[in-house]
């Protein structure tokens, strides 16, 4: 047959050899070899990751008024700012994914792919991250309005049905920084003393104050110092609020002043504040946020229904409170209660069910507990 092989011997089988002796040869992982990669920060961020969805909605936000403030201008000297984009952005994705610190933040910027995608190699710092977030706290608060605006201008929001609730957030504030009014006193003339103790070392020594470290310590100084002094300015509220003979035992935190101390979830006591938050319960979006320093939800209602109308020019058909939220005149909520809005007015945050009347005091009863109202209301 055509291409026929000819007969060939068959192989014969390898003969074993004598055992090699010695360590085994493998390729092992290394690690800590520095290599130059040809692949650029956004080969390295999947098409479908979710920090570009941020970095989209960053394109399309209107930062004007950032972008204004900016000094640096072509043909001029002056070293350019940062991109207020890349800040509105870092701290955008931060916040999705629960971080909330500058400093942390900073970190994840030197580790994590995706903040460093965001960043485009442009070095940043947790400074300039604490700055843009508490210099520019109105313009994030206008920029929510104008994305929920959009949502209910495109009937995506229909605030038809709006649920409020409270928690308490845990401030940056110890217990042992709660002083009275005469420790409050002298520590602010401590920190006085200091930052003008800083001030005469600047100007003897003009190259001293160029020294990042000297720099550092006269900030903090007047950072304490203006932190005593807002502590001082708040303690009158607080003294409000004792009793007659207790007025002296009011106290306000040097490190946060205006944290107070509040009953947490677990029953203990800790500084903190009440973050109230309004959602529309169709869409989950939330529609308004407020800060608060007492530790109870009394009376956090209007203030929440105001704030809704003036973010978008018409206020909830349905509101969902807890009992304690929508107490007003004497009346008290159930566990839970809904009301329909008409209109909101001083001293009556919300009317009864089926857009009826709000409901009257509830009567007292011997043993102190109220009286079921005629619908089974107490």
């Amino acid at each position: 047959m055509l291409f026929d092989l000819l007969d060939e011997p068959e192989p014969k089988p390898a003969q074993p050899g004598p055992p090699l002796i010695g360590t085994p040869r493998f390729q092992a992982a290394v690690r800590n070899q520095v290599c130059f990669r040809s692949a650029s920060l956004d080969e390295m961020i999947p098409q479908e990751h979710p920090v570009r969805v941020i970095w989209d909605y960053a394109l399309k936000a209107d930062l004007t008024p950032l972008y204004q403030r900016i000094k640096a201008v072509e043909r001029h000297s002056g070293r350019p700012p940062i991109d207020p984009r890349i800040l509105f952005a870092l701290w955008l994705y931060a916040t999705t994914r629960g971080v909330g610190s500058a400093r942390l933040l900073d970190e994840l910027c030197r580790e994590k792919i995706d903040y460093q995608w965001i960043c485009g190699d442009v070095s940043v710092n947790y400074h300039t991250l604490a700055d843009f977030r508490r210099d520019h706290g109105g313009l994030l608060d206008d920029l929510l309005t104008q994305s929920v605006a959009v949502l209910v201008a495109e009937d995506l929001v229909d605030l038809e049905r709006v649920a409020q609730d409270g928690m308490r957030v845990r401030a940056s504030a110890g217990a042992a920084s709660f002083r009275r009014k005469p420790t409050l006193a002298e520590a602010l003339a401590e920190a006085r003393a200091q930052v003008e103790t800083l001030r005469r070392e600047r100007e003897d020594d003009p190259k001293a104050a160029n020294d990042r470290q000297q720099q550092a310590r006269r900030r903090a100084a007047e950072e304490r110092a203006a932190r005593v002094q807002a502590a001082l300015e708040r303690l009158p509220e607080r003294e409000a609020k004792k009793k007659p003979g207790e007025k002296d035992k009011a106290r306000c935190s040097t490190t946060d002043p205006d944290a107070t101390v509040m009953k947490m979830a677990n029953g203990g006591f800790n500084p903190a504040y009440n973050v109230q938050f309004a959602t529309d319960t169709h869409s989950q979006v939330i529609v308004g946020v407020d800060v608060v320093t007492v530790g109870s939800d009394q009376g956090q209602m209007e203030p929440m229904v105001r704030q809704i109308m003036d973010r978008y020019g018409k206020a909830p058909e349905e509101y969902e409170v807890d009992g304690g939220v929508r107490q007003a005149r004497g009346h008290r909520g159930g566990k839970r209660s809904r009301g329909r809005l008409h209109g909101v007015r001083a001293g009556a945050e919300a009317e009864g069910p089926q857009g009826g009347p709000p409901r009257p005091p509830p009567r007292r009863q011997r043993g102190g507990g109220p009286v079921a109202a005629p619908d089974g209301h107490r």
